[in-house]
């Protein structure tokens, strides 16, 4: 019997080095469908891409013990291809503006193997802002009345071409009253810069992108709607259903990404404009302190009220039938990625602040107390300084010129809609030692007949608020 030990001991041996092992690992594919250049998704996308947020937060114990997931982000310039790849199956998580997100939502109500939910935002506006028509430069265009006849146009089926709808339903116009045709981001702008097309729309950042690249003027802006605007993160049911973690663990790496890029927002910015090719000052207008844009990935309530409104738009021109935005969403993911990482849902859902720009303006000597009549320069090499009001913010524009500093922008607020605007777009209505600055022209004009002054452009306002305010 001793001449069998050998091969027993090797058997016995083979065995437990079988046992030993871990069973082969699952892999599971992960596809994420972002808008990199859509600043608004940024932070639920290309910011968690390229720090690897999300590989930080995936689940590894458990059943995920054995599961190896193959991430697979997939860029897209608007959102209807991203649902398109959605029911493909070829996405299982996907982010997109308002009237495409509803779209999605409503699409995957006809599906049998899966539907989707709403299950986070991005970014939001309460004010509507983000969305916006521009002109080329030269253009005699001012209103949305101007362009009357005339050939305007907009990515159909995107956030933009909602808000279009809703502004011409808001007006009363009919439906042929723009020759309104469909146009990507890119075909859009470059017939807008040769003009070819006498308006285009376009969602974030194209209104603000295109003026800020010297050849555009914007002469509509979403927040005239006074429509809540959002874009929103969907997720497959059936995805969802059976790796609930991995959505958690997402919504982990989006609030990470957000606390990135409050904690230096120039940084970000100028990071997201190396990874997406959009200008960093574009980036800042949007999601800087007191930025367009807030992100937070708390479902709202009004902005699902402002979604079923988004819906009677649709409906109204036949191109939706009945769909609940309320019945659509899906908030469990969310509210727990916040409970593991110890922070307050039901707090932050109930808030509706931004982060603001603060400190003392070194200009006027004097606190920072209302940000929304505050404004920023951004000099080259030293950093974005805030400024008390629009008067302080232009005279220390002028101080630094006059130093020879280098400037990349200046900011300033519209003064009835508290949007942010670039200074050298805005108009401003100078009297009375007041300098206020507008998006629109029309708007400026009637603040400028109240205070018995006059309009001007970025460079006589700026002398004026040399002069004190006098013109």
């Amino acid at each position: 019997m001793a001449r069998h030990l050998p091969t027993l001991s090797i058997a016995m041996s083979s065995l437990a080095l079988l046992v030993s092992q871990p069973a082969s690992a699952e892999t599971v594919k992960l596809g994420i469908g972002t808008q990199d250049t859509t600043t608004n998704t940024v932070t639920a996308g290309v910011v968690i891409r390229q720090l690897q947020l999300l590989e930080k937060y995936l689940p590894k114990d458990g059943k995920y013990a054995t599961i190896k997931f193959e991430l697979e982000w997939q860029n897209f310039t608007s959102g209807p291809p991203v649902t398109n790849a959605m029911m493909a199956n070829k996405l299982q998580i996907g982010m997109m503006g308002d009237y495409p997100l509803i779209v999605n939502g409503f699409t995957f109500e006809s599906n049998p193997e899966s539907k989707s939910r709403l299950v986070g935002i991005a970014a939001y506006s309460l004010s509507g802002s983000g969305n916006g028509l521009v002109v080329h430069k030269d253009s005699p265009y001012y209103d949305l009345a101007d362009l009357k006849g005339k050939l305007v146009s907009v990515p159909f089926g995107s956030a933009a071409h909602g808000m279009v709808l809703k502004a011409m339903q808001d007006r009363g116009y009919a439906s042929d009253f723009f020759q309104l045709v469909s146009q990507s981001p890119e075909v859009g702008s470059t017939n807008l810069q040769e003009k070819k097309i006498d308006g285009h729309a376009d969602f974030v950042p194209f209104a603000e992108l295109l003026p800020f690249r010297g050849f555009a003027r914007k002469i509509f802006d979403g927040v005239e709607t006074s429509l809540p605007t959002f874009h929103g993160i969907v997720v497959r049911t059936d995805f969802a259903e059976k790796y609930p973690e991995v959505v958690v663990a997402y919504f982990k790496a989006l609030i990470a990404a957000n606390q990135w890029l409050r904690a230096d927002p120039k940084l970000a910015a100028e990071k997201i404009q190396e990874w997406t090719g959009i200008n960093k000052e574009v980036v800042y207008i949007f999601l800087g302190p007191s930025g367009n844009m807030t992100t937070d990935p708390t479902i709202k309530p009004a902005l699902i009220d402002a979604a079923t409104t988004d819906v009677k738009v649709l409906q109204n021109l036949g191109r939706m039938k009945e769909f609940d935005p309320k019945k659509w969403v899906d908030d469990k993911y969310i509210r727990k990625a916040y409970a593991e990482m110890k922070l307050d849902y039901d707090a932050q859902l109930a808030s509706t602040n931004n982060y603001e720009i603060s400190g003392e303006d070194s200009f006027c000597k004097k606190p920072i107390t209302d940000p929304r009549k505050a404004g920023e320069v951004w000099v080259d090499g030293a950093g974005i300084m805030p400024f008390s009001s629009a008067s302080c913010t232009l005279g220390a524009y002028a101080d630094y010129k006059a130093k020879g500093k280098k400037i990349n922008v200046a900011y300033v607020f519209d003064t009835t809609r508290g949007i942010k605007l670039f200074a050298d777009q805005a108009f401003f209505a100078v009297g009375n030692s007041e300098i206020a600055p507008f998006l629109l022209k029309k708007d400026a004009e009637a603040y400028a007949a109240k205070i018995s002054g006059k309009v001007l452009g970025f460079d006589d306002a700026m002398k004026a608020a040399v002069g004190g305010g006098k013109t």
